[in-house]
């Protein structure tokens, strides 16, 4: 009888720390949302009085150096010794392409064409994740996916006042949400050799040093490598990099790895169409911008469908 009893104790102290695991990871993942959801705000106002490569430099300057601050104070040990460095080196590598195509895509695309193309990356995740990760879905868990994503981009179509269809950044955007989805299923995929923040420091002293190279490089072809530090004059575009840097990047890419650690790899990525609805909602709450009765119906398929995702069993489990 004690036996019996030890047993059902042990059984409940299991499933108690799973669900508090699950709660974690999900509550990861809404802040996850809501950091990338709101950081359209700060692009913005960095925008105004920055070039996009001048944004992307400083954005990681504050994600790198973010980064190193927990390492010098003790708070956080980082050992890679004896690990190979080769596949988390691919990692931040598809995550910068992404971020870097990404940009080049935008010249030639438009801000819609970009959103609609992005949409469709949990469903570039499902196929790799199948292929390479062998973790699969069953059909609930693909309703949910493709509700999502139509939701998306029907919101996006719909929002438009002029769509004009541009290859050239149709191409480059579509090479860069592919770099996205290789991104989620590599830190899916190095989970176990890696920690979220092994990986983010990687993604951030990655980005330093490419997007500095560029900035130097092309500072002293044109001649304006004096302007280095000019936007930083700018006490709004401090504040506003600040966020981009310390939580739109090195904060979400820790909560990313961690959440791709312990979820499937399209339910970690669907929740960055959750964020495609937040900053909806933020640019009504913040910005002022009209509040339409799509915007709502959409808003509300996304969340079902990120909800219903989450929610249905799989036929791959998670962790």
């Amino acid at each position: 009888m004690k036996k019996e009893i030890e047993n059902e104790t042990t059984e409940f102290e299991t499933v108690k720390v799973n669900e508090e695991s699950k709660l974690k990871v999900y509550g990861s993942a809404v802040i996850f949302s809501l950091i990338i959801g709101f950081s359209f705000l700060g692009i913005k106002t960095c925008l105004a009085v920055a070039t996009p490569l001048e944004t992307l430099v400083y954005r990681y300057n504050f994600a790198f150096l973010g980064s190193l601050i927990p390492i010098f104070a003790g708070f956080i040990k980082v050992n890679l010794i004896g690990k190979k460095k080769g596949k988390l080196i691919i990692t931040a590598g598809f995550y910068i392409s992404f971020i870097v195509l990404q940009t080049i895509g935008l010249v030639f695309a438009t801000s819609i064409e970009s959103g609609i193309v992005f949409a469709m990356v949990p469903i570039l995740v499902k196929i790799l994740a199948g292929f390479f990760l062998k973790e699969h879905t069953n059909w609930k868990q693909n309703v949910f996916i493709f509700m999502s994503v139509i939701a998306v981009i029907t919101m996006f179509i719909l929002g438009a006042t002029d769509i004009t269809v541009n290859f050239i950044g149709l191409i480059i955007l579509f090479i860069s949400s592919l770099g996205a989805a290789f991104s989620s299923i590599m830190m899916r995929y190095v989970r176990g050799s890696y920690t979220p923040f092994e990986i983010t420091l990687f993604i951030t002293g990655g980005g330093f040093i490419i997007f500095n190279l560029a900035a130097v490089i092309i500072g002293l072809n044109n001649g304006t490598l004096g302007n280095y530090f000019e936007p930083m004059t700018h006490i709004s575009f401090v504040i506003a990099i600040a966020y981009l840097g310390i939580l739109s990047t090195l904060i979400s890419s820790m909560i990313n790895a961690y959440m791709l650690a312990h979820l499937q790899a399209v339910k970690g990525t669907i929740f960055g169409n959750l964020a495609t609805a937040i900053t909806i909602v933020a640019g009504v709450a913040v910005l002022g911008e009209p509040l339409e009765i799509y915007h709502i119906i959409c808003t509300i398929l996304i969340i079902i469908g990120v909800i219903g995702l989450s929610v249905t069993s799989e036929k791959q489990k998670d962790g």
